[in-house]
């Protein structure tokens, strides 16, 4: 029986990719999650199906047991935020990058097959250039945007080094059904729609002229699923994203434009360590791993508003 791993499994991309696992008939899902960022009703519907287990990646000798003999690991767990890191960057770099090590360090002690790291395109920083290609030199400008970058340097460490097989993907701006919109640190995104079913204007930072590679997370879980199964791509790094860009201005007026409300947003100054533009090149993803991205940024923008509206119930709109 194959067993696949997945780490901060209770989190927003971390839970979807649970599922698509599910659906695709894995018998053995395990779960990693100390529930810091993660939330439980993330799994709600799929918790009789997984083996979970309430553990940190900070700490070894937790995990390490639990990814022996994995088939796939797929590494989600993070404190995913550029601000967060910034404002407190103990946390995310205990858990961004001495974590991660731990977590290829239990995968290579525990001859799991594959590890499938959760990069980031903030590695890239504001060259100029666009779309971002994966052999352009990374210019992070966070803290957060470091600790990814150092997870991708140790994947290709231990490929190369260790003999454990490792990809990495560079999400770019994930959005999607159960993204929390309840921090400061939130998603763009789940701000926008937490903003327009409650009927006020939403704070954009800067003149909302920056643009965002905006995808949609079931794209996301099907590009994890296909980097599972790849062959020769150990060591190697791809942009997970869908190659278009949308500005924060366009994405608010499309989801007053969906609402028919008008509601102007709010200016604020800009925020430290933000990059101004990303977009993908994904020339190397569809090469190599078959990417086929399935959801259109207003198709997958709907289909968010409206999982965001069942869960608030008739009223949420009114």
């Amino acid at each position: 029986m194959r067993k696949y791993v997945v780490t901060g499994g209770a989190g927003f991309i971390g839970s979807a990719l649970v599922r698509g696992l599910l659906r695709e008939g894995a018998a053995r899902v395990v779960v990693i999650d100390n529930l810091l960022t993660g939330r439980l009703e993330n799994l709600a519907e799929v918790r009789g199906s997984i083996d979970f287990h309430r553990a940190d990646i900070r700490h070894y000798e937790e995990i390490a047991p639990l990814l022996e003999g994995a088939g796939v690991v797929f590494h989600e767990a993070a404190i995913p935020s550029v601000p967060r890191s910034i404002a407190d960057p103990v946390p995310s770099h205990e858990i961004n990058i001495d974590g991660t090590f731990n977590v290829f360090r239990a995968a290579a002690a525990g001859k799991a097959g594959r590890v499938v790291y959760a990069a980031s395109s903030s590695a890239y920083g504001d060259t100029p250039v666009l779309p971002k290609v994966e052999t352009m030199l990374p210019q992070p400008k966070s803290p957060y945007a470091l600790q990814k970058l150092v997870g991708e340097y140790y994947a290709s460490v231990f490929a190369s080094v260790f003999g454990l097989e490792t990809v990495s993907l560079r999400y770019f701006n994930v959005f999607g059904p159960r993204q929390d919109p309840s921090s400061p640190y939130s998603g763009v995104l789940s701000l926008f729609i937490q903003a327009i079913l409650e009927r006020r204007s939403p704070i954009i930072y800067g003149d909302g002229e920056q643009s965002r590679d905006f995808t949609y997370v079931e794209d996301v879980v099907a590009l994890n699923l296909k980097a599972a199964r790849a062959p020769g791509i150990s060591g190697k790094c791809y942009n997970a994203g869908n190659g278009g860009r949308v500005t924060l201005n366009q994405a608010w007026d499309l989801l007053q434009r969906f609402e028919g409300v008008s509601l102007p947003a709010r200016y604020g100054p800009p925020r430290p360590g933000d990059v101004r533009d990303s977009q993908a090149d994904t020339v190397a993803a569809v090469r190599d791993l078959g990417h086929a991205p399935g959801y259109s940024f207003e198709q997958g923008l709907r289909l968010t508003l409206e999982w965001y509206k069942e869960q608030r119930g008739p009223s949420s709109s009114s």
